[in-house]
């Protein structure tokens, strides 16, 4: 089945208080996690950029970037350097030469387009803010959150469910042991791994899911619609999750895919988390049969 999702929106906007001092200056979407590089070896990439290429691979090539004050930093990274392409060549520096020219090969065949959203008011407006530039089905993942699998396999399991059911919205979802810090789904399993899901609930302290939303989905263009029409939440926020809860009180097709045993959820958004998702994406790359120690 040939892959037809050409079009992502990234927000990327938040200020990641939690992760300070260290988000002072460095948006939390650029705090580095351990990948490999294009001759397999071992490195380190902003996991903004992991997020990119693995949206790349999957044949997306234009991209809504959702930024805000002091995201300029994100901005450089995936602008074009020649210079420092020039530099590493006159260096003799291959290795990186080739890195860099793999990253600058892959900006210059994609559209990148950073969207401004002005005030912190939640994941849904930030959503919101791309409505100008999607027509079709298109993909959004949250900037601090990445899923390891193999092939990307998980987004291709994403985008065979939300074609074979003519979804609305399609949710990538796991289960965890303590889901009060995440959106959760409640619904009834269609076939193994994939849930009908009839309520999405955001953070809650007494979840009655552990089925988390991992922060990845797949929504047709109904959703900016639904979000228009969401009311203001807490702290004047427009939560996505409340979104999708429109849609499926007007009877859209909504489900979620559950990710697999050997699949991993990484999410940077506070020290705990971030400590977690360095040891899993480096054991990851280094537990490959075929990556250079």
């Amino acid at each position: 089945m040939s892959i037809i999702i050409t079009k992502a929106v990234i927000p990327a906007a938040g200020r990641g208080t939690r992760l300070l001092p260290a988000t002072k200056e460095t948006p939390k979407e650029m705090l580095p996690i351990f990948s490999e590089n294009i001759q397999r070896e071992l490195t380190v990439k902003p996991i903004l950029q992991v997020i990119f290429e693995q949206m790349y691979d999957f044949g997306v090539r234009e991209y809504c970037f959702i930024v805000g004050k002091g995201k300029s930093s994100l901005i450089d990274h995936f602008t074009i350097d020649k210079t420092e392409l020039a530099y590493l060549n006159e260096k003799g520096k291959q290795s990186l030469f080739l890195e860099l020219s793999n990253i600058q090969h892959k900006l210059t065949s994609s559209s990148l387009v950073f969207i401004n959203q002005p005030e912190p008011r939640g994941f849904g407006d930030a959503v919101l803010k791309a409505r100008p530039y999607i027509t079709d089905t298109f993909l959004v993942q949250a900037g601090d959150t990445l899923i390891l699998s193999k092939n990307n396999q998980h987004m291709n399991r994403l985008w065979n469910v939300h074609k074979k059911y003519d979804n609305a919205a399609t949710i990538m979802v796991q289960e965890v042991d303590d889901p009060r810090q995440f959106g959760i789904v409640l619904g009834n399993e269609e076939e193994k791994g994939v849930i009908s899901v009839d309520k999405v609930i955001e953070k809650s302290e007494s979840p009655p899911s552990k089925i988390a939303i991992t922060a990845l989905y797949l929504f047709s263009p109904s959703i900016f619609n639904a979000l228009e029409l969401t009311s203001e939440g807490s702290g004047g926020e427009v939560q996505l999750t409340d979104g999708i809860q429109k849609m499926i009180d007007s009877g859209l097709n909504v489900m979620a895919v559950e990710l697999k045993k050997n699949e991993y959820w990484l999410d940077i958004g506070n020290p705990e988390s971030y400590w977690s998702a360095l040891n899993r994406s480096r054991n990851n790359i280094l537990n490959s049969k075929t990556i250079i120690k």
